[in-house]
């Protein structure tokens, strides 16, 4: 009697001998593990330190009519912002996003004098900001016409929160860095090379499902770019202070973000393995599809340092939500539901990536 054939021993041999392929080539752990440790933890050392113009805000029912508030707004070292939102507002100034909020109220003294009181709102993670901030002030104070020294007080109230650390930021775009480039040369690199090595035709005349195929070296690199997620996860934590909000949960909400975010790169790999004429075409495919996201996505720095219009485009690429996303629920303690409009945007790239792939997938 003829032995039925195992569809389930096929994916895991196909799987493992995939996976072993890919560990026995060093390039890969370079580029998808030690490549972006190394990023994580020169960039996570840096703290957070001041810097040259300070970002702050007129806090909500301030005079802005005064001579004090003009000489603010044109200060050269200060940033104005004004937020319709105190909710986003509060959420800035937690993270250290921004260094201040300002309290700007006029008044007459019993002299009938004017008098000017600033109240400097500002939290913890903003402490470095403030120290400088308040120098500023008081030198703004001394333009004012005529200038006497006690016509502006100065009041601070700084409350404590939780610290938004430089890793905070950092570690997942580093993530999302590690995913995009050795995905997308993994995936590309692997199937043309199967395809090439007539490979993918045999498999795809044996009585393997044709979908097994695909999905078993597909889970081996998954598997493989998840082990180093944990590991820079990991370091991250316990090295350098990485906040997870709601410890297992939110690792474990973070591992699903990046088995998302690999199934949708793994389908832009199987394009380019497939339109391509030779392997000195993927890395130009690759590098045109990955470096604008690697800029633009908010992997390095925050993409509010674009006009508006850039962040516009900024927000139509998978990069951005998935980085947005991570570290929502990293820091901030968001769950997955919270974050819809980034999955939702995410999964719009994964369908629009999978039907071009199953329209012009090429076996041999």
């Amino acid at each position: 009697m003829q032995k039925k054939y195992s569809q389930g021993r096929a994916l895991i041999a196909i799987s493992k001998a995939t996976l072993l392929a890919i560990i026995k080539n060093p390039g890969s752990i370079f580029f998808s593990l030690v490549f972006p440790l190394v990023f994580v933890w020169i960039f996570g050392s840096f703290g957070n330190g001041g810097s040259s113009k300070f970002k702050v805000a007129i806090g909500k029912g301030s005079d802005t009519t005064n001579q004090l508030y003009g000489i603010i707004a044109a200060f050269p070292l200060l940033d104005l912002v004004h937020y319709t939102d105190t909710t986003a507002e509060r959420i800035d100034l937690e993270k250290g996003r921004l260094a201040a909020v300002l309290g700007i109220n006029a008044s007459l003294d019993e002299n009938k004098q004017l008098k000017y009181n600033v109240k400097v709102t500002s939290t913890n993670a903003s402490v470095q900001e403030v120290a400088q901030l308040i120098p500023i002030l008081e030198n703004i104070a001394a333009r004012l016409n005529p200038h006497p020294s006690n016509m502006v007080s100065i009041e601070k109230n700084i409350y404590s929160v939780r610290e938004y650390k430089q890793i905070d930021f950092v570690l997942p775009g580093q993530i999302g860095f590690s995913i995009l480039f050795s995905t997308l040369f993994g995936i590309a690199f692997t199937f043309y090379n199967l395809r090439e090595q007539l490979v993918l035709k045999r498999f795809y005349a044996s009585p393997v499902n044709k979908l097994n195929i695909l999905l078993g070296i597909g889970f081996s690199r998954l598997f493989f770019q998840l082990l180093n997620v944990i590991v820079l996860i990991v370091v991250g934590k316990f090295f350098l202070g990485f906040t997870l909000s709601h410890g297992v949960l939110t690792f474990l909400e973070m591992i699903f973000m990046s088995i998302l975010m690999l199934f949708v790169l793994m389908g832009v790999g199987l394009i380019f393995s497939s339109i391509v004429k030779s392997d000195s075409t993927i890395p130009l495919l690759i590098n045109l599809f990955a470096l604008p996201q690697m800029l633009l996505s908010g992997t390095f720095f925050s993409i509010s340092v674009f006009p508006s219009w850039m962040q516009a485009l900024c927000k139509l690429l998978p990069l951005t939500h998935f980085n947005l996303a991570m570290r929502k629920i990293s820091f901030e303690g968001l769950g997955l539901i919270d974050c819809w409009q980034n999955l939702g945007v995410i999964g719009l790239w994964g369908v629009a990536i999978y039907c071009m792939v199953y329209k012009i997938f090429k076996w041999e």
